[in-house]
């Protein structure tokens, strides 16, 4: 029986463009009673060329509806046509990504001779499938994302539950509903839109082996403290990036960069560029560039094929940006461009002059089409306070010089270092994870497939 149904609407002009069941937490029961009961079936596990065929076939599908899905990404996320393309261009890639992947699920020799003890034995290891996977995910790429959290467990054998943000239902069914068209069986993978009491009963559920989350710290590290013991788990939290540009750097070739980086899905993104860090006499020339390159920004419906910045996901955030922006320019900051709503479910992309450090823009995620732009006196100043928040994720420096490059990549406290790109730049199969605040564990298509398997050693006495 449903628990009622979650309504969509596209976020920039909120019309209701479709909806979905929410799951009870009697159907979520009987769903993690029958994943638990293939995982501990052995005869159930499926040999990995049949993963791989599945794999494949749902890759195929998903480029045969290329464009259906990038609208649906574009409707219901608020991310422009232009770059949900490039999303789903992405989540393809990812799903070839996994079958690459399989491959590599592969255990290794132990010497046992080493000392007196092991000798006259052979021992091997093997990697399993960890279990049920839970993932909660977020709705920024809000297929990438499903993507990323559920074919690695696909690929390795887990059955999954999968809740998607409330904000982007539509992009995850269909993805699972593409997996079940190309062979693999409902029962291995469930779509659970839920209510967030009953989310919780699922994620703290003592049958879940493997828990990915992907969203808020808050709502991230309070769910870990909660998990059953032995469910293990990986977290991808927000930043605050920061960029640090030194004074070789080609100011005007790194402005498109920084602006994509700063702008992108209105700055969304958890490691969009914040910070700007530059020297006295360079700060305001950097600004007054990314001004002029926010300016020219089309801000509009995602669905429309020139808007290059779309809505904030709900107004509220729409109005919690404005409440920051307009605390920091009553703490001194110089707006240059941007600094105003332009309607109840946007917000003008934004470049902000010397806000004080004091600020929630400096001190926090803005998560929001707004950057900051600061000045410092020495190299070695910059790094402090790019490294003075409690949390860090991916930072960058534009430089030409090789030693300012060498001392930021030391002294930077960040999983990723850019050096001459902004902080969002990604490529699927790299790691990228979060320190401290900003997360745990580490994703990535290989890296998310290494924590959803085990190792068993086999040790033969001859």
């Amino acid at each position: 029986m449903s628990a009622g149904t979650l309504d969509v609407v596209n976020p920039y002009d909120l019309r209701a463009i479709g909806s979905v069941a929410l799951s009870s937490w009697d159907q979520i029961d009987g769903y993690l009673a029958t994943a638990k009961q293939l995982h501990e079936n052995r005869k159930c596990w499926m040999p990995a060329y049949q993963r791989i065929d599945i794999l494949k076939k749902a890759g195929d599908l998903m480029q045969g509806r290329f464009e259906e899905l990038a609208m649906l990404i574009a409707n219901e996320g608020g991310k422009p046509l232009m770059d949900a393309r490039v999303e789903v261009a992405r989540a393809i890639d990812g799903m070839n990504l996994c079958i690459k992947e399989i491959p590599n699920l592969a255990g290794k020799q132990i010497p046992m001779d080493l000392t007196q003890a092991g000798a006259g034995r052979i021992a091997f290891t093997q990697r399993e499938p960890i279990g049920p996977v839970v993932a909660v995910s977020a709705f920024n790429h809000p297929l990438n994302l499903i993507v990323h959290q559920v074919a690695p467990a696909v690929a390795t054998g887990c059955p999954v539950l999968v809740k998607p943000a409330d904000d982007t239902p539509l992009s995850c069914k269909a993805f699972v509903d593409i997996l079940i068209e190309a062979g693999l069986p409902e029962e291995w993978c469930r779509f659970v839109p839920c209510d967030i009491p009953t989310a919780e009963k699922l994620v703290t559920d003592p049958r879940v082996a493997f828990f990915s989350f992907i969203g808020s710290a808050k709502v991230g590290w309070m769910l870990r403290s909660k998990l059953a013991p032995g469910t293990r788990c990986a977290l991808e939290h927000g930043g605050s990036a920061p960029v640090i540009i030194d004074a070789t750097a080609d100011i005007e070739a790194m402005i498109p960069s920084l602006a994509k980086g700063g702008f992108y899905h209105s700055g969304q993104v958890c490691v969009s560029v914040q910070r700007v860090l530059a020297p006295k006499g360079m700060a305001e020339d950097v600004a007054q560039l990314l001004s002029a390159a926010a300016e020219k920004l089309v801000v509009g419906n995602a669905i429309k094929e020139e808007t290059e910045a779309g809505p904030l996901i709900r107004p509220r955030e729409v109005d919690r940006v404005a409440q920051w922006v307009d605390e920091a320019r009553s703490g001194g900051a110089d707006v240059l461009c941007g600094g105003e709503k332009l309607g109840d479910t946007t917000y003008a992309p934004t470049v902000l002059l010397r806000p004080s450090q004091a600020d929630k823009v400096s001190l926090q995620e803005i998560f929001g089409p707004v950057m900051c732009v600061y000045e410092y006196d020495t190299f070695d100043a910059a790094i402090q306070q790019a490294n003075s928040l409690p949390f860090a994720f991916q930072a960058s420096v534009y430089s030409k010089n090789l030693d300012v490059t060498m001392n930021a990549l030391q002294q930077l406290d960040a999983t990723a270092v850019m050096v001459n790109d902004h902080t969002a730049f990604r490529v699927d199969w790299m790691p990228f994870a979060g320190r401290r605040q900003s997360g745990y564990g580490t994703g990535g298509i290989g890296y998310t497939m290494h924590d959803m398997t085990q190792d068993k050693m086999a040790v033969i006495k001859l």
